[in-house]
């Protein structure tokens, strides 16, 4: 099928499905679109059983979408950027020994916990897993993507202070996943022995490389965008920026999603008090909410719709199920040692371990990551399967089912709705 079908057929699935939950269900629209994808994938795989022609051709549609280079080399940068453009620098300032404890620490030791669990689930289970396998489904299933949350957050009036902390969390926890997983995945190649130094080494290469590249060409284009006053011309600036830079980083080979994160902060702030009109402000900022609408609406329908190449075995699903509570038991701790530790010196929110432990909803980067492990020998090709199916029902549950209950434990936590608590 030629790309513009595919872009077809899922923008009016996309169009389609935010028109009915709007006008019927009312429910957050990352969350509904999930749920629909579902169900028409439900039906789908009923029809292949039926052996209704229509099955097997929806199934070589999602099959021919290369799920992980359309969010890992397309959309990610974009989002990110999107993301960071609206996130207040003095907020992230205040909370960055939270947010930078949670993005750092809080990833490689989830990364370590959760593959320490699955490596025991998987003798339990009779998986056959190897320990590198089990460090790469940490790795990719460790990063948040509270997209669906932080609206939820806002409409509740929760406090500043913690929303920041989960925005900020998830733009930077994203890019340091991804660089944890690259990293594992090199190994991985090299034969699965953990050689720290050279670990390290490609860790500092990726993550600091891409926060430097990222200030580089956030501060190049923020002096570009100075010295003109013309919204479509800066615009123009700053979807080059995202487009050329996120290539850029893979070219040399350091983090497209921090440098993004990065370039972003510094445009959303000191781009946006000294560099930009008020008319320029206003139409950059409708700009780029229509890209994150429109790109988290096709990545959640394309999340549903993967369910259709998943390898549907008890085993696997089974797994993927009691994977649920031990990623849930690796964010509690990962996130309650570290705010046990900072509320020494700074007060925290009410309930912030149970909000930030629930709310860290895991979503597309996991499922991309999970997809682009390699099938080249067939204990891998069996692996890749076994974590493919584990990670997409973690993300499903983390998707719907935390992201539909967040609101309720705001509301019986008792949340506050002002103050600073950090």
């Amino acid at each position: 099928m030629e790309l513009l079908d595919v872009l077809a057929v899922l923008i009016v699935l996309s169009a389609a499905m935010a028109y009915l939950n709007h006008r019927f269900f009312r429910l957050p629209r990352t969350i509904a679109l999930m749920l629909m994808s579902l169900a028409v994938s439900a039906s789908l795989i009923a029809l292949r059983h039926l052996h209704v022609p229509f099955g097997p051709w929806a199934q070589r549609l999602v099959r021919g979408i290369p799920f992980e280079k359309v969010l890992l080399e397309g959309m990610l940068g974009l989002l990110l950027f999107a993301g960071a453009l609206h996130v207040n620098l003095g907020d992230l300032l205040a909370s960055r020994w939270s947010v930078a404890t949670f993005a750092t620490v809080g990833v490689v030791g989830s990364t370590f916990a959760v593959g320490g669990m699955l490596w025991g689930l998987s003798a339990a289970l009779g998986l056959e897993l190897r320990w590198i396998h089990c460090l790469l489904f940490g790795a990719l299933i460790s990063p948040t993507d509270p997209i669906a949350v932080l609206s939820i957050l806002k409409k509740l009036g929760a406090p500043k202070a913690l929303e920041t902390k989960i925005a900020g969390e998830s733009l930077f926890n994203d890019g340091i996943g991804v660089v944890v997983f690259l990293t594992l995945l090199d190994v991985a190649a090299g034969g699965g022995k953990l050689d720290f130094g050279h670990v390290a080494a490609l860790f500092a290469a990726e993550a600091v490389g891409g926060a430097a590249l990222g200030l580089a060409l956030g501060y190049g284009a923020y002096r570009l965008l100075k010295s003109v006053d013309n919204y479509e011309v800066e615009i123009l600036v700053t979807l080059a920026l995202v487009v050329g830079g996120y290539a850029l980083a893979g070219a040399i080979h350091t983090s497209g999603p921090l440098a993004m994160v990065v370039a972003g902060l510094l445009i959303g702030n000191h781009g946006r008090q000294f560099a930009m009109s008020a008319r320029t402000r206003e139409r950059l900022d409708t700009f780029w909410e229509l890209v994150d609408e429109i790109l988290n609406a096709v990545l959640f329908v394309l999340i549903g719709l993967e369910v259709l190449v998943l390898t549907l075995s008890g085993r696997y699903l089974l797994a993927g199920l009691i994977a649920i509570p031990l990623v849930l038991l690796a964010r509690l701790v990962t996130v309650g040692v570290p705010v046990a530790i900072l509320s020494r010196f700074r007060p925290f929110s009410p309930r912030a371990v149970r909000v930030l432990t629930w709310g860290g909803l895991r979503g597309g980067i996991s499922v991309a990551l999970a997809l682009s492990l390699p099938h080249a020998t067939l204990e891998a090709a069996a692996a890749r399967e076994t974590l493919l199916t584990i990670t997409y029902v973690v993300v499903a549950f983390s998707i719907v089912v935390q992201g539909l209950t967040i609101k309720h434990l705001l509301k019986g936590a008792r949340v506050p709705t002002g103050g600073e608590h950090h």
